[in-house]
This record gives structure tokens, sequence and C-alpha cells, in this order.
């Protein structure tokens, strides 16, 4: 057992790295690309939790914010060290236990993709609750739905999709019972309509932890989950991250667009190939608007006055009778009006 676990820790200082980089949520998609380990770019399974493994030790890592967490069914795994985390600033800046949206950040300051490490060597993910989605993201009655709601029997167990703190848990008009985890990553997740609340603020869950119970509570008409994903207090699509069909992961890293913020910007299925040409495309159409800016910014422009001819302008601004007609659609023998603007470089 002990060769075993001097292995595991061994491949832990290996992989440190890994959790350096999640440190830094928000990355160019072109650091991402260098980052990621191509694993981390399909999809990934939901954890499978076991309930009735019991934990029988704790052992210390060479990383001080992981621990080895040994279970009574010969399993393991590496946990976060929640008392150590709660400390990072990410969890004390724009934190409160009531508003569902602490950070106030202005949608025309935030950048047009960010790059989100969703699972790393110690994180996992788990599906809050597998089944087909009955109402999607979006307006609904015209209203915006701002998650998805997920059928089931009123008592189910709820997880944690990721590891996190609880930021809020309390009943609300709407939401019924409801819990509110905020993630390392910058992202948080909302579980509404619970029949019962399992945790409370400041408590650290990890991945597959149950948080509450399923139910019908607040404004609900039968008994789901209604699940939110958000990012700086702007909700998008959950279905963009996790196929709760299936209960797997889509990606481990997701690139958030802006656009997704919107409320009519349902999830759209794309390959990889597909995500990247349209990528690239976008920063084709970035590069051709700056060109063309830069080029308007160039031009320069002439108000004619008396006296002014053709070939008085063509020797003033270094250029040609030609060049000048060709930019303003003219001839050479037009007449020239007091006041015309004519492009002359």
């Amino acid at each position: 057992m002990n060769r075993r676990l001097s292995g595991l820790i061994a491949a832990l200082i290996l992989c440190t790295g890994a959790l350096h980089a999640q440190s830094d949520p928000a990355m160019t998609l072109k650091r991402a690309e260098l980052l990621v380990p191509r694993p981390q770019l399909k999809p990934i399974k939901s954890l499978v939790a076991n309930d009735n493994a019991v934990p029988l030790d704790t052992l210390e890592t060479s990383n001080s914010l992981i621990k080895l967490i040994l279970y009574s069914d010969n399993t393991w795994k590496y946990v976060k060290d929640g008392d150590l985390l709660r400390q990072n600033e990410f969890f004390t800046t724009n934190w409160d236990n009531k508003n569902m949206d602490p950070f106030h950040t202005e949608l025309a300051s935030l950048p047009d993709r960010v790059t989100l490490w969703l699972v790393d060597d110690t994180s996992q993910f788990c599906c809050p609750y597998s089944t087909k989605v009955y109402s999607k993201f979006g307006y609904r009655h015209r209203r915006r739905h701002q998650g998805c709601d997920l059928p089931l029997k009123t008592g189910e167990p709820i997880r944690a999709a990721f590891d996190g703190m609880v930021r809020i848990s309390k009943y609300t008009s709407g939401y019924g019972n409801l819990v509110v985890i905020r993630h390392a990553n910058g992202l948080e997740t909302f579980y509404g309509h619970l029949s019962k609340i399992l945790v409370k603020d400041g408590d650290w869950v990890s991945s597959g932890d149950i948080i509450g119970n399923g139910g019908s509570t607040g404004r609900s008409t039968g008994p789901h989950l209604h699940f939110e994903t958000r990012y700086q207090g702007y909700a998008f699509d959950p279905e963009w991250l996790i196929d709760f069909e299936n209960g797997i992961l889509r990606s481990g890293v997701f690139t958030l667009k802006k656009k997704y913020l919107n409320a009519n910007s349902k999830y759209i299925p794309e390959s990889e190939d597909e995500e990247e040409e349209i990528l690239l495309a976008e920063e084709a159409d970035r590069e051709a608007a700056a060109k063309k800016a830069a080029a308007e910014a160039a031009k320069q422009y002439h108000t004619i006055k008396s006296g002014d001819t053709l070939g008085a302008l063509a020797i003033k601004y270094h250029t040609t009778v030609r060049q000048i007609c060709a930019w303003n659609g003219i001839k050479e023998t037009t007449t020239l009006r007091l006041g015309k603007k004519l492009r002359v470089r």
C-alpha cells in the first residue's frame, strides 16, 4: 500500500502544473491550447459516486492544497482543501449569501471569449442529475428562462457538478430552496426547487457531493431540478457544458463566448473541427475589420475653395489627377463645386 501511495503522490507532483493553470481561469485560447492535454478536449464521463464508501484516512501530498483520501472500498481520490481554498480572494471578493448577482459587471467590459478549465487532475465532474432536458434555456412564455429544467422524483439526490464553495443556501420565492456554488474557474452553478437543502453557506463541496434533494418548491409546476450556469452574474445555456441525457461533460475546457450570454443563444452541437473553423473565421473577421478601420483612418479629404483645380490638388497632396478622380468617381473635366469634399489621399 505504501509503495502504491508513494507512486500516486509522485504522479501528483507531475500534474501540479495543471493545478497552477487552474488558478488563472481566464486565459487566451492560444495559451489554453498550449496547456490543455488533448484528452481535455474530449467528452468526460460523470463521476460515479459511491455513497456507501467511508473515508478511512487522509494523507498529505506535496501540494498543501491537495489531500489524498482513502475509502473503505479500496478506492481513493484527490480532494482540494476547502479550509485553505476559501481564504482565496476569489471566494471573498463580490461574495454574499443574498444576491443572485453579486458581481454587477457591465456586459461590455467582458472579453469576447474566455477559456475556462472545468476539470483537471484533481477536479472531477459529476452530472447534477442525469435525464433528458424538458425545458431548455431561453425565452419561455415571453420570460427569460435562465437555465434548464430536469424532471425527477421528489427526494432524488442532487449532486454538485464541480468542486466549489456554497455561496447561497436558502429559500427564495422563485427558485424555492436554492443552492448556489461558486467554482474556482469563475463559474457559479445554481440548483433550484430543492425539497431539502443539505449544505450551508460557506461549506466547501467536492464534485459528486449530495447538496440537496430534488423537489418542487418555489415557482414550480412539478418536481424538477432547475440548473443554471453563470459567469460574472450572466447566465448561459448549461447544455454548452453538459450533455444531461448521457450524463457527460462535453469537454474538460470550455470557451465561453460573450454571445452565449444572450438569452436567445441556445446550445448548438458543433464538432471540434467546426469550432476551430469558427474561431479562425472570427479572428480573420477581426483582422479584416482592423485593416479596414486603419485604411479609413488613413484617408484624407480636402474641402474645395475658390481657385482649386484637380492639377493643383494632385501636386499639393503628392498624387495624380487620375487617382483623385478614381477615389471620388468623377472625371477630369468635372467642375469642382465650392464646399464639396474630395478624397485626396
